[in-house]
């Protein structure tokens, strides 16, 4: 992938077209979401990175993640990816959160995820946004 195909991918994220962005993700991708608040973890599925991360989300978010891609590096089969959230809660609570994606490819499949964003954000996003 290059620099152009990678922001054409980040584009679904942007315009909430979350299907069509992970049909180019492995359905075995290694992904991290590092951290200490309730969507971290390692994920070694697809199946289980979403339920662990925007299904829960999705729960509290009436209008999706609302990711915006700030910036995009490449370096051989690597992209790092600069996301932006600013969508709102149920109970209003503004979810401004800044993450970093570290994207290893395969081909045209992201197959490895290092997601960093705001733990402390998130974790204060779930008390005020309780979802069990």
């Amino acid at each position: 992938m290059n620099k152009q195909e990678v922001t054409a991918l980040f584009a679904h994220l942007e315009q909430g077209d979350g299907e069509k962005f992970f049909e180019q993700v492995a359905d075995d991708v290694d992904w991290t979401v590092e951290g200490t608040h309730p969507l971290a973890g390692h994920y070694n599925s697809k199946q289980d990175f979403l339920a662990g991360t925007f299904t829960k989300l999705g729960r509290v978010l009436p209008e999706g993640t609302q990711l915006t891609v700030k910036n995009v590096l490449m370096d051989g089969d690597w992209a790092i990816v600069e996301l932006r959230s600013m969508a709102r809660a149920q109970n209003g609570m503004r979810f401004d959160n800044r993450y970093c994606w570290v994207c290893r490819f395969a081909g045209n499949r992201i197959v490895e995820v290092r997601a960093y964003l705001d733990s402390w954000l998130v974790g204060e996003f779930f008390r005020q946004n309780p979802i069990d």
